[in-house]
């Protein structure tokens, strides 16, 4: 099943240093960004811009260097629109966005949520990667600082959820 990665652009935007300044200009570089993360990553990649104020009377896709970028129709916010596509397309989706609403709706249709910071991070080892040093996937650790006292069970085990995140992960 192949990922398809949707991004809440201003989400991000806004999780850099606020909604000020150029906005066109920082959406345009964000745009930059996630082009040339999708063409070293080969995922679907689909990033979401609210329109809700001043947008178009319908929502308006275009395609800008092999990323779809989706702008909502007035009055609809992207987070609608994130939640529409997670319901549709399940597992397969890794949404980006630091509303907990949304990352309740994209975990409701089975896919995983990032964070903009995690997800941030992602880009910027993009960014980095040197295709001579992959990293050693039987040495990662996978265990926790420890669970809550009370629990039962391996207190170094991460739950269900935070695995499959990390798979995801090492698959971005």
């Amino acid at each position: 099943m192949a990922t398809h990665l949707i991004v809440d652009g201003y989400n991000v935007i806004g999780h850099d240093g606020g909604l000020r300044g150029d906005l066109r200009a920082r959406r345009d570089q964000l745009l930059q960004r996630l082009i040339v993360y999708q063409r070293r990553s080969g995922h679907r990649l689909t990033v979401v811009f609210d329109g809700w104020r001043s947008g178009w009377p319908a929502e308006h896709a275009e395609w800008t260097g092999g990323v779809r970028v989706i702008y909502s129709r007035e009055g609809e916010q992207a987070d609608e629109v994130i939640a529409r596509l997670a319901r549709e397309e399940g597992a397969a989706v890794v949404a980006v966005s630091s509303d907990r609403a949304v990352q309740a709706a994209v975990r409701a249709g089975g896919g995983v949520a990032l964070s903009c910071g995690e997800f941030e991070r992602k880009l910027t080892e993009s960014a980095r990667f040197d295709p001579g040093t992959l990293p050693d996937k039987d040495g990662e650790d996978e265990r926790d600082a420890g669970a809550p006292p009370g629990k039962k069970g391996n207190p170094y085990r991460r739950s269900k959820a935070d695995r499959r995140k990390a798979v995801k992960l090492r698959k971005l």
